[in-house]
C-alpha cells in the first residue's frame, strides 16, 4: 500500500483576494483589539449609579470585540497570510480616541466608549463595502462583526438616551 504525499500546499483562493482580504480585516482586528484593551480598562474605572449595568456591559463588549478580532484574524489566516495583532501594532495603528485616565462617571464612560465602537463599526463598514468585490466569505465575517458591534452600541446607548 502506498500513501500519497502532498507535494505543494494548495491556497485556499487566490492570492489577490487573500491580500485584499487581508487589506480589510487586518484593520478591523486591530480595532477590535483596542476596543478590547479600552473596554477591559472603562470595566475597571466606571462609578456611578448605573455601575453594575454598565460593568458587566463593558465585560461583555470585551469579550465580543475578542471573539470577532479572533473571527477576523482566523480568516486572514485560514487564506494563508501572516497577521501582526501585537500590541506595538494596535497601538501604532489604531483610531480609537484615547479614554480619560482614572475613575469616571457611567456617562463620560459611556460616550467614550460609544466613540470606540463607532470607530470600530466604521472599520468594520469599510470591510463590508470593500469585500463585496474580493471575497464573499470574508465580506460574510465582516457582516456578521458589523451586526454584533452595532446590538454592542444599542446597548450602551440605551443607558444614556433620552
Amino acid at each position: 500500500m502506498t500513501q500519497a504525499t502532498p507535494t505543494t500546499v494548495q491556497a485556499v483562493t487566490n492570492s489577490d483576494a487573500a491580500s485584499g482580504t487581508s487589506q480589510f480585516l487586518s484593520p478591523v482586528v486591530v480595532e477590535l483589539t483596542a476596543l478590547a484593551v479600552n473596554a477591559k480598562q472603562a470595566h475597571w474605572h466606571i462609578r456611578g449609579t448605573a455601575f453594575i449595568a454598565v460593568h458587566e456591559l463593558l465585560d461583555s463588549i470585551v469579550s465580543h470585540a475578542q471573539e470577532f478580532a479572533d473571527l477576523a484574524a482566523e480568516r486572514i489566516i485560514a487564506l494563508g497570510l501572516p497577521l501582526d495583532g501585537r500590541i506595538r501594532t494596535v497601538a501604532e495603528k489604531t483610531k480609537t480616541a484615547d479614554l480619560s485616565a482614572g475613575f469616571q462617571p457611567a456617562d463620560v464612560v459611556i460616550r467614550e466608549m460609544i466613540a470606540q465602537l463607532d470607530t470600530a463599526i466604521a472599520t468594520v463598514n469599510t470591510a463590508v463595502t470593500e469585500l463585496d468585490d474580493i471575497d464573499l466569505v470574508s465580506q460574510d465575517v465582516a457582516i456578521a462583526i458589523a451586526q454584533g458591534l452595532d446590538k454592542d452600541r444599542w446597548f450602551l446607548f440605551a443607558h444614556i438616551s433620552e
